[in-house]
């Protein structure tokens, strides 16, 4: 992960603890793919995908969950629930992050796309 990608994950900790939600795994792995935050919200699972850019030249970041990865954090998300026995609602949220003059700008999409 570049140094970007890292800092914009800690920056999305940071936001969702602030939120209160539990920070129940960090970019958990399987061989299809990648879910960067597992968090619980209240009685909801929510798998959290993290896009940061230093600027916006090239479109937003959440514009870059395109409908490919979308599919991989779909299977992620459905092997944890089967893997762990998760009978809870589920979410998937887009944190997507940009500086710009120095400035960090946080947009936090909850619901962000169904399965």
């Amino acid at each position: 992960m570049n140094r970007l990608g890292k800092q914009g994950e800690d920056i999305a900790i940071s936001f969702l603890k602030k939120k209160g939600y539990a920070i129940v795994e960090k970019n958990f792995r399987m061989v299809f793919g990648e879910v960067d935050i597992i968090a619980k919200d209240r009685d909801a699972i929510v798998f959290v995908e993290v896009k940061a850019r230093s600027d916006i030249a090239f479109g937003y970041p959440f514009e870059a969950v395109h409908p490919k990865k979308r599919e991989k954090i779909r299977k992620v998300a459905l092997s944890y629930m089967k893997r762990f026995k998760k009978e809870l609602p589920a979410r998937f949220d887009v944190l997507s992050i940009h500086f710009e003059h120095g400035e960090q700008h946080i947009e936090h999409i909850q619901d962000a796309f169904e399965v």
